[in-house]
């Protein structure tokens, strides 16, 4: 009986340590490998939480969102680092190729902003447009034209401190293949703008009247579903 059961305690102990040796061998999930474009994530690229953000600057909802964080761009931060995630944002001209009501805003914002990124300052220009929209639209309503003007975006990058590449950049509309393809890559994944997707949590839309404390509750939330 004895003999059985070290017997037993051996194939256990066996079974235990290759079990182990499987696990710790498998490729393990990698944040960075689901990054469309590093250049515009916040965090560390390896973090255990991915937090993605598809937007585009003609969505009110997406500014409301957005603009909460920018607003409270340290608090965000600081929330990111102690929680480990990656944020990253897929901007792309969406509302331009799928919209309803199309407008010129949804490209051009993201040519500027596309434009920005090749400089290394996709950060300066994303932060001061959305601020500057969001100024826009409280200011005079969603009716307001002046994003859907080159100047509003020109304004931004003299902002933004970018070269004068940036300008040949945007009359050119050099990224213009780029926005497509991620308008194209977003549309079978979302089912409206904007969209969140936190972990495993996801959803569309945002209150209209939504602050940082609404935000932060979407924040906390994708935590929660892993």
């Amino acid at each position: 009986m004895q003999k059985t059961l070290r017997i037993i305690g051996i194939i256990a102990i066996s079974a235990a340590l290759l079990a182990t040796i499987i696990i710790s061998t498998m490729p393990k999930s990698n944040t960075a490998e689901e990054v469309w474009d590093v250049a515009t994530t916040m965090g560390n690229i390896n973090a255990k939480n991915h937090y993605i953000i598809y937007s585009d600057l003609a969505c009110p909802y997406c500014i409301i969102f957005e603009n909460a964080i920018v607003e409270n761009e340290e608090e965000f931060k600081d929330y990111i680092k102690k929680n480990d995630i990656l944020v990253e944002i897929r901007m792309s001209d969406f509302l331009y190729e799928y919209g309803t009501h199309p407008t010129a805003a949804s490209r051009l914002g993201a040519i500027g902003t596309y434009c920005a990124k090749d400089e290394g300052k996709f950060w300066d220009y994303y932060d001061l447009a959305i601020a500057a929209t969001a100024k826009e639209y409280y200011t005079y309503g969603m009716s307001s034209d002046a994003p859907n003007k080159d100047e509003f975006w020109q304004t931004i990058a003299k902002q933004a401190g970018v070269s004068e590449n940036w300008e040949t950049c945007y009359k050119n509309k050099t990224p213009l293949r780029a926005i497509v393809d991620t308008a194209e890559k977003t549309a079978p994944l979302v089912d409206g703008m904007p969209y969140f997707k936190f972990n495993n949590y996801t959803f569309s839309g945002f209150n209209p009247n939504g602050d940082w404390d609404d935000v932060k509750l979407h924040l906390d939330a994708g935590l929660k579903k892993k």
